[in-house]
């Protein structure tokens, strides 16, 4: 019975310090791939996309997209990189705005997401 009880003591404590590690930092691993891929890509593609993007929630940075003129090809990409495509041939009608991305046609996508992001409350941008 006692072994019992330090063994569960044990595996409890274990669980609690992989948690608190967890929730400090990532991985550094995990940041390299990143920062090597922004790198390389023009200053217009960065220029579209709100800084610290990686640490505001998907509704912050769907909001921020509207900064750039409706109805523009550069809105779109800012949507999409916020929330990756992946469309379907027969999507169906749209309940969230997470479903936008499996619209195929692109002025359809974008006026889903216009949709959805209009309708949002204004979020504090932190």
């Amino acid at each position: 019975m006692r072994m019992m009880l330090a063994f569960a003591a044990v595996l409890y404590s274990a669980a609690a310090l992989a948690q608190a590690l967890a929730q400090s930092s990532p991985p550094p691993a995990a940041e390299k791939p990143a920062a090597e891929g922004k790198a390389g890509k023009p200053a217009k593609a960065q220029k579209a996309t709100p800084k610290g993007s990686a640490k505001e929630s998907i509704a912050v940075r769907l909001q921020a997209c509207q900064d750039i003129e409706d109805g523009t090809k550069g809105r779109l990409d800012c949507y999409d990189e916020v929330i990756k495509p992946a469309p379907k041939p027969k999507a169906a009608a749209a309940k969230t705005v997470m479903d936008c991305k499996f619209t195929k046609e692109e002025d359809e996508r974008l006026a889903c997401y216009n949709g959805f992001v209009d309708s949002m409350p204004k979020l504090p941008k932190s």
